[in-house]
C-alpha cells in the first residue's frame, strides 16, 4: 500500500488555512526561488535530512559528492535488467501504479475527480482515438529514482509542453483538485511495436516541476532512458487504446483491494492483448 500523505500536504490540502496559503504560494514566484535554491550549493545541507526522512541510504562520502540538492535528486541507480519479452508491458519507472478505464466519451475518474483526455493533452482529435482504452498512472515518491524509460521499441514524436500549476500529486491533493489537468506537463505519442499508439505524459509536482526529455521525433528502444524529473517527485501517465493491454492478473486482483501497486522500473506490469483475445472478449 502506498504511504500516507505528508504533513505539509495534509495541511495545505486538508485545512482551510492551508488551502489559502497554497493559493498564495501557487500565485507567487516561490517556485522560481525554490528552483534557484535547490540548484545552488546552498542546498547541500538539506540532503542528509531529506535522505533520512525518506529512507535513502547515503554514505558520508556520497553526501559530500553532491554539489547541490539537484545533483542528489538526479542520482542514478545501478543498472537494472529490463524484461525484453516483446508482449510484456514494463513499468517506465519506480512508482505506485494505479489503473483506470477510459470511458467511451474519452473521460476517466481518479479519486472522484473527473478528467477528460482532451484537457490532459489539449488535442481533441487524438483524445478520441483512446476512447474505451486504459489509463495507467505511476506516482513517484521522493525516495524513488526520478529517471524514466521507454516501455517498448517504436517511434516517439514531438514533445508537447503544457504550462500549468504545480500542485502536489499525493493522494489527498488528487482528491481535492484535478491535478493532472491543472499541473505543468509534457506528453508525447509513441508508435510502439507491440502496444500500438501510446501517449506518455510526465506531470510536474508541488512548487518545482522540472521535466527533461531527451528525445523527439526519433526511433527509440525498450528500456532506453526517455527523460527525468529534475527536482521533485512527480507522476507518469500512460494511455493505451482499446483492447491493447491488460494488467498482469496478480496486479489486477491486488488493485481491487487497494488503490496502488508498487512497480519497479523495467519489470512486468501487464501484457499485450492479442487480436484473437481482443475479438473473443
Amino acid at each position: 500500500m502506498s504511504g500516507p500523505n505528508s504533513a505539509a500536504v495534509r495541511f495545505l490540502y486538508g485545512t482551510r488555512p492551508g488551502r489559502l496559503l497554497l493559493k498564495l504560494i501557487l500565485g507567487s514566484h516561490v517556485d522560481k526561488i525554490a528552483v534557484w535554491y535547490l540548484r545552488s550549493p546552498l542546498s547541500r545541507p538539506i540532503i542528509g535530512g531529506f535522505a533520512r526522512r525518506n529512507g535513502i541510504p547515503l554514505t558520508p562520502e556520497q553526501k559530500k559528492s553532491f554539489g547541490s540538492y539537484q545533483e542528489f535528486f538526479l542520482r542514478r541507480r545501478p543498472p537494472l535488467p529490463v524484461d525484453q519479452t516483446p508482449e510484456i508491458l514494463v513499468s517506465p519507472c519506480d512508482g505506485w501504479l494505479s489503473a483506470f478505464p477510459i470511458r467511451e466519451d474519452s473521460s476517466f475518474v481518479i479519486k472522484g475527480a473527473p478528467y477528460r483526455l482532451e484537457d490532459l493533452i489539449a488535442d481533441k482529435r487524438l483524445a478520441r482515438q483512446f476512447q474505451g482504452g486504459d489509463c495507467l498512472i505511476f506516482r513517484l515518491c521522493p525516495s524513488d529514482y526520478h529517471h524514466y524509460s521507454y516501455i517498448d521499441d517504436g517511434f516517439q514524436g514531438k514533445n508537447h509542453f503544457i504550462p500549468g500549476a504545480l500542485h502536489s500529486v499525493q493522494p489527498l491533493a488528487c482528491q481535492t483538485y484535478p491535478v493532472y489537468t491543472l499541473n505543468r506537463r509534457c506528453w508525447s505519442l509513441l508508435e510502439s511495436d507491440h502496444f500500438g499508439p501510446v501517449i506518455q505524459a510526465e506531470i510536474g509536482a508541488l512548487i518545482v516541476g522540472g521535466i527533461v526529455n531527451d528525445h523527439e521525433n526519433a526511433q527509440v528502444s525498450r528500456g532506453m532512458e526517455k527523460g527525468r524529473f529534475d527536482l521533485a517527485g512527480s507522476t507518469i501517465v500512460l494511455l493505451f487504446q482499446k483492447d491493447r493491454v491488460q494488467l498482469l492478473p496478480e496486479i489486477a486482483q491486488l488493485l481491487k483491494t487497494q488503490e496502488e501497486y508498487r512497480a519497479i522500473q523495467g519489470t512486468a506490469v501487464g501484457r499485450a492483448v492479442s487480436p484473437v483475445l481482443a475479438q473473443s472478449e
